[in-house]
């Protein structure tokens, strides 16, 4: 067994038509991928059926992040065009940006919304590939929604449509502040969900999915990587029950990584902590979870940290066979892709 990982082991070829551009027609109508860590079998189902492989008592924990209207088109006092991601909020006014044009926006320069003139963003300091903004208003959800629109992922080579404002959002979203979709639960109906509640409890916490979940490891040295921090809170009456289903010896199911990541952040002497924080938590192997006992998430792009906490959670060897036998079976990968169940 290899004790040390590197960048250069979580490479895997992937031909570009299975990058899923767009959702499926039907929100969850995806394709499931079953891995057991305990048999290392490999099945293939549709999502619907998940609530078949779902035990009696289990505890299923989602992610309700509502994406923002974070993509906003910009005027240069120049009068040059550029486009700005919104990528974390720092406080009411002041915003970590990225923008097709980071390196050439200078510290004092003001941007100008291009749907509303009345609202600016003055740049303040260079943060490495990020950017620090003073906005002159509060950004809240109705001021996004008219001046910006979800940002896509920048693997989903297209402009955004009208679609993708309820699409690239789960259906139990709630709580405004991510940029990215937590996107395994994008599968989930209302249907779903109900199937699900005949036989699990379904509890809520919420991680602010950062842009940074989208930028690839660069060190080869992984301990050299500086990983993105994000915001969550962890409800009490959640950590409680979540706590209670463990002590019963109930399987903990986290719906998607950034819920994984949630749980594990605020594990402590045997059980979850409730309260809002902040998490850099960076997991890779060999790493030992202690939060969950299952995991359902999409397929995740070469180099970067979502494979490599997943290689975490299913053993990297298990999790490379898997993905090689996804692309062979031409599932869709990443955001709008298809899902797995890791049990």
């Amino acid at each position: 067994m290899k004790k040390k990982y590197e960048r250069s082991d979580f490479y895997f070829e992937l031909p570009d038509e299975l990058i899923a551009q767009y959702p499926p027609a039907e929100r969850g109508d995806s394709r499931l991928l079953l891995l057991s860590r305990e048999t290392g079998t490999i099945k293939h189902t549709i999502f619907p059926l998940i609530a078949d492989e779902v035990r009696q008592g289990d505890v299923l924990v989602f992610n309700n992040a509502k994406v923002i209207s974070g993509r906003v088109y910009c005027k240069r006092e120049s009068g040059g065009l550029v486009e700005i991601i919104l990528t974390q909020r720092l406080d009411a006014l002041c915003w970590l940006i990225i923008s097709n044009r980071t390196k050439r926006l200078k510290e004092s320069e003001s941007l100008i919304a291009l749907k509303d003139p009345s609202v600016l963003f003055k740049i303040k300091s260079h943060r490495g590939e990020f950017l620090e903004a003073e906005t002159n208003i509060p950004l809240e959800d109705d001021v996004l929604d008219i001046v910006g629109e979800i940002p896509l992922p920048p693997y989903i080579k297209r402009e955004t449509e009208v679609t993708d404002s309820s699409r690239y959002q789960t259906v139990y979203a709630a709580n405004s502040g991510a940029v990215a979709a937590p996107t395994a639960g994008l599968h989930f109906t209302s249907d779903i969900m109900e199937n699900l509640k005949k036989k699990a409890q379904l509890e809520f916490i919420t991680l602010y999915v950062s842009w940074g979940t989208f930028m690839p490891v660069r060190e080869n040295d992984l301990s050299l990587h500086r990983m993105h921090s994000e915001n969550y809170l962890f409800p009490y009456e959640a950590a409680e029950k979540i706590n209670k289903a463990r002590q019963d010896g109930r399987r903990i199911i986290a719906v998607g990584t950034t819920s994984l990541r949630a749980l594990e952040a605020t594990f402590k002497n045997e059980k979850n902590l409730p309260g809002g924080g902040e998490t850099n938590i960076f997991i890779y192997p060999p790493y030992q979870f202690k939060s969950a006992d299952a995991l359902i998430t999409n397929f995740h792009t070469p180099h970067s940290t979502l494979l490599m906490l997943i290689s975490a959670f299913a053993g990297y060897d298990l999790t490379m066979k898997t993905y090689r036998e996804a692309v062979r079976e031409k599932y869709r990968f990443f955001s709008y892709g298809d899902a797995m169940f890791i049990t």
